[in-house]
């Protein structure tokens, strides 16, 4: 018996002794890590991050949909809806065209994640930490938010909650198009920027509601640019819609809202939507600020549903 019993503790010891001597690479992490394919490349992200910091604002939304903490944002200009993120919880982490390397190198992130703004700044930010690249595609809009929101669903295991946020969206947009075929109506979207406009037609940075929600345009000759097509009352008015979205570029980064003073001027009161009170001023933090999150979706098609009720 006591032969046996030494046979048993000296198996143990040998047992112990090479665990202790297997290196970090005999252990299988596979799972623990995913391979995220995106628009600057691919990269290996961690399950489930811990400290992660984020420069989209849309993506800022759906991981506060998702009660997914994060450790650092941009805090200047950050949308209304979203201004939690100003505590001081969290790390300001610059600006997003000027992020502050210092201190994001401090945080040491298990995980950045970047849209459009910051893109020619990817190769910098990956020296920090693992980077993806999260940004809308504005011609396949609908396409790449729900590309990007699976993504963050696999990352923190959030897979359920995604398909059901995903499958309520495509209900309300779904009826929206419903909505707005029944209408037929035309309409323009314009940013207003002190006292400039430009408008916005298909495939464009607020394309969405032509081409995901169905509202007819009354150009389709407008061109799709970043910064929209430069464009004069007069214009508008020989356009004649019988919509017209506004988004006020002002509002949105803070500085003091013009639009309705300068759009609602003598030009315009020929227009149809002007007479039958169909100006819509759309949330600029919405629209302009983020966009492409679960939560801004969502209140996208709230404003435009009630635009064609």
């Amino acid at each position: 018996m006591r032969h046996f019993i030494n046979v048993i503790i000296i198996l143990l010891l040998l047992l112990i002794a090479f665990t202790s001597c297997q290196s970090p690479d005999d252990t299988d992490n596979s799972t623990d890590k995913i391979t995220v394919k995106h628009e600057l490349g691919e990269t290996d992200v961690p399950k489930n991050p811990e400290k992660v910091i984020v420069f989209d604002f849309g993506i800022l939304d759906t991981l506060d949909y998702l009660n997914i903490p994060v450790v650092g944002v941009p805090q200047m200009n950050i949308p209304q809806y979203l201004d939690k993120y100003t505590g001081d919880e969290y790390e300001n982490i610059g600006s997003l065209k000027e992020p502050d390397f210092e201190k994001i190198a401090n945080i040491d992130p298990d995980l950045i994640i970047i849209s459009g703004r910051q893109s020619e700044l990817y190769n910098e930010l990956k020296k920090i930490g693992p980077v993806i690249y999260l940004g809308i595609d504005h011609t396949r809009y609908i396409e790449s938010f729900r590309e990007n929101v699976k993504i963050i669903g696999e990352i923190f295991s959030k897979e359920t909650e995604i398909e059901q946020a995903l499958n309520d969206i495509d209900e309300q947009i779904a009826h929206v198009k419903t909505k707005a075929e029944e209408i037929g109506k035309g309409s323009l979207i314009i940013l207003a920027n002190d006292d400039k406009i430009s408008a916005y037609g298909e495939n464009s940075r607020f394309g969405i509601i032509h081409d995901v929600f169905g509202v007819a345009t009354v150009d389709e000759s407008i061109e799709a640019s970043t910064h929209g097509m430069n464009v004069s009352f007069e214009y508008v008015a020989k356009q004649n819609p019988d919509l017209l979205y506004v988004i006020d570029r002002s509002a949105a980064i803070g500085e003091e809202s013009a639009a309705k003073s300068i759009v609602e001027n003598e030009l315009m009161r020929s227009t149809k939507a002007m007479q039958n009170d169909d100006i819509y001023y759309l949330n600029p933090d919405i629209w302009y600020l983020s966009g492409g999150g679960i939560i801004s979706i969502q209140e996208m098609i709230d404003e435009i549903l009630e635009s064609i009720q």
